[in-house]
């Protein structure tokens, strides 16, 4: 009898325990089915919203799409579904290069601006641009004939200048004018007598004899011209 009486006690805990789980799964799905039914509620307004914005937007541009061409626009991706997948790996790749190499770029600018800088800072631009202006002055200042003579003679020009840019013509040049600066400034007896006084020099009589010889060279070159 005892036996019977706790057998039975153990079922009805049995049944007991399985009614509360059935009791909670009830009451789960209750809630769920209400979030459900909030969400819809919640959706409803937002997809008839969407939907009036669709038909409007398509009313505007129901003229130029025709239900073949998007036929054949639906058929051309479907075809075309792996180069668009390896299009947009390409691009995947793309982005991926641009973000390794973003640093890189940015340091590179940085290191071009402090470049700018210092050229800027030492005087760079300024120089250019005061070459600049000194070709814009040398463009206007000659006209085309002028630039014809000045090709026709370019070599002779620069076989000039290679000739006074010599270190011992610079040279002697840059002693001259320190020599004359320094004497201009100081007082000259222009007399007779001093003049004859400094032909005892014979450094004046050299300086003299150099500058007939240049002289009568110059001569030379007027006559034969």
């Amino acid at each position: 009898m005892e036996q019977s009486m706790i057998e039975l006690t153990q079922k009805i805990d049995a049944l007991t325990a399985q009614v509360a789980y059935l009791a909670d799964q009830a009451q789960i799905a209750e809630r769920q089915r209400q979030e459900r039914a909030e969400l819809m509620r919640d959706l409803m307004p937002i997809a008839n919203d969407a939907f009036r914005l669709s038909v409007e937007q398509l009313e505007e541009i129901q003229e130029y799409v025709d239900l073949g061409d998007l036929l054949r626009l639906g058929k051309r991706l479907l075809r075309n579904g792996r180069n668009i997948d390896k299009m947009l790996d390409q691009l995947e790749s793309m982005m991926d290069l641009a973000a390794t190499m973003g640093p890189l770029a940015n340091e590179g600018f940085a290191k071009a601006v402090d470049v700018m800088a210092l050229m800027e800072r030492k005087g760079y631009f300024a120089f250019a641009q005061g070459g600049l202006k000194i070709a814009d002055n040398i463009v206007t200042s000659f006209s085309e004939d002028d630039v014809k003579h000045l090709g026709d003679n370019v070599v002779l020009i620069l076989n000039v200048v290679k000739d006074m840019t010599q270190p011992e013509i610079m040279t002697f040049i840059r002693n001259t004018l320190m020599v004359a600066q320094g004497e201009i400034e100081k007082p000259v007896d222009t007399s007779l007598l001093a003049l004859l006084g400094q032909m005892r020099d014979p450094a004046v009589r050299r300086g003299l004899a150099l500058t007939m010889s240049v002289l009568r060279v110059i001569g030379s070159q007027a006559n034969g011209k």
